[in-house]
């Protein structure tokens, strides 16, 4: 599901944004690093996090998240000068476990994983 061009984009540094809303539909949005996200083999993205804890109450109750994340340093549609992407998942909060274990020690100042179920991963530009 996620292209070669996504994986690039994963590969340059840039912001991700990460979406979520609870029953209120009042959304929170948290932002990350390109450089923190890691895709697993069956293509779940996994972030650090420290924090989040809006996101975590709303996940809690609609699990349900959109992330955004681009580089300009990846060429787009078109010869376009960057690109990025829209990723629509479900995502789930954990705080132990081997994927936990092996991103805490990599990213000390975590204090959870997000873990994002891809459903569609859309190409903006």
């Amino acid at each position: 599901m996620l292209s070669q061009t996504f994986y690039a984009v994963t590969q340059h540094e840039g912001v991700v944004s990460i979406t979520s809303w609870g029953n209120d539909d009042k959304p929170n949005v948290r932002c990350t690093w390109n450089s923190y996200l890691r895709i697993t083999e069956d293509e779940r993205i996994l972030a650090p996090v420290a924090g989040f804890t809006s996101v975590q109450g709303d996940v809690a109750k609609n699990d349900q998240i959109i992330l955004t994340l681009g580089s300009r340093e990846v060429e787009g549609f078109n010869n376009y000068q960057g690109t990025g992407f829209l990723v629509e998942g479900r995502a789930r909060f954990t705080d132990s476990g081997a994927e936990f274990e092996q991103m805490k020690a990599e990213f000390p100042f975590m204090n959870k994983l997000l873990e994002v179920t891809v459903e569609s991963a859309k190409q903006l530009l």
